[in-house]
Formats: structure tokens, sequence, C-alpha cells
């Protein structure tokens, strides 16, 4: 089970994600380190486990602002060792293919930025997709979801409304999920709280997590982490 560490940006500064209520997030306050500048929250995240991956929500880009293209270039050259998942809001192949390329960066395309469904199985490798939630609803075009064969090689499944929420993932639908795609790989956004939720989550297929509260909070230590 692969623990991804996640960095939610808005306006140069990490913040705390809760509940997906991007209105309400807050520069993030953490025991990692000292500020919520996300150098700063990169090397805290270090200093509990020598993480290789990390996922970037790009806020700005997400909520159709400025993306931060210049500051997900500058962790992705400080951090050359490393390789870092973002999602910018874009929602089209081509994007794959323009704008910033990175050599240790991959882009997500998340369905809730989509207006119409995309082919994403001839960018199985370069690219990632984001099958986001809110509830029981899913956001994006329905074919995104239906169509599996439109899947990449790895798939994250985001249920936003548990963010942050200590609720515990999503088990059913993952577990769905997953057994749709046998081709690809199932990443869990949303609701860990614990090793026992890990646990669980391999169980069913889970390729690995995506966590930002259970690691600033203490609930996956650093001992959890070494015993993965």
């Amino acid at each position: 089970m692969k623990v991804i560490p996640v960095l939610d940006i808005r306006s140069g500064l990490v913040v705390r994600a809760r509940l997906g209520d991007r209105a309400t997030y807050a520069p993030i306050e953490t025991p990692l380190a000292d500020s919520p500048d996300p150098t700063a929250i990169v090397n805290g995240f270090l200093a509990l486990h020598p993480f290789d991956t990390f996922y970037i929500a790009d806020l700005d880009g997400i909520e159709r602002h400025r993306p931060a293209h210049a500051l997900v270039e500058s962790l992705a050259n400080r951090f050359g060792d490393l390789t870092f998942w973002v999602d910018s809001g874009i929602g089209t192949a081509d994007e794959v293919l323009g704008g910033p390329v990175l050599p240790n960066a991959r882009k997500i395309i998340a369905s809730e930025s989509m207006s119409d469904a995309v082919d994403l199985a001839p960018l199985r490798d370069s690219a990632l997709l984001s099958l986001d939630f809110r509830g029981d609803a899913f956001m994006g075009p329905p074919a995104m979801l239906e169509d599996s064969a439109r899947w990449p090689g790895d798939v994250i499944v985001m249920t936003l409304g548990r963010v942050g929420s200590q609720a515990g993932p999503d088990l059913e639908r993952l577990s769905a999920i997953a057994q749709r795609a046998p081709d690809s790989r199932i990443w869990a956004a949303g609701g860990v709280r614990h090793p026992s939720d890990l646990s669980a989550l391999a169980k069913i297929g889970i390729e690995g997590v995506l966590v930002a509260t259970a690691l600033h909070s203490g609930a996956l230590s650093r001992q959890d982490l070494q015993d993965l």
C-alpha cells in the first residue's frame, strides 16, 4: 500500500482541505512544519517518511484562476528525486500534451474539469484520471465513469465529501470501480483515518492512498508508514 501525501495549494500556500468545501480552506497549521509554505510542508513530510510521490491540487487552476505553474515547476526542480502528480484543472487530452512539461511531474485530468468525456487510454502511462464524487453524485460527464475503456493506467477515486473528514474511505464505491478496471491501478482519496483503513483498502485491490489529514494529525505515524 503506497501512501502519497497531498498538498492543496492556494495563493502560494498549502491549505487544509475539509469536506471539499474549498471556500473554507485556510493556510495549514501542522506539527510537521513551521509555515504553510509548500517547500516547508514537503520537507516536513520527508522528515516523517521517505515518500517518493506527492499529489498537488492547484486550487487556483482548478477554480479557473491563474494556475500555479511557476510554483509547481519550482517544487519539481527543487525536489528532483520526487514525482509530483498535479491537478491544475485541465479537462482535455490536448492539455496534457501542452503547457509546462516537467520530467518528474504527471498531469491529472479530473472529471470535474471536463466538459466532455475524454479517451485517456492512449495516455495510459503519461496522464492520470481523477474520478470526482461529491456525496453520491459523480462530477463530470457520465460516460467518463461508465466506460472504463477510456481510463488510463492510474485512476484516482476522489471522494470530496470525505476529504479531511475522518469518515473513512468509501469502500463500496472503491471496490466497485476496482472490479471494473482490472488493468488500471486505483488510488483512493478522501477519508483515510488510520492503518486499519489502509488494510481494508488493500483487501479490495486498491493500489495506494492520497492522504493529508491523517499525516498531519499523526493518525498515520512514522512507525505505521515504515510497517507498510
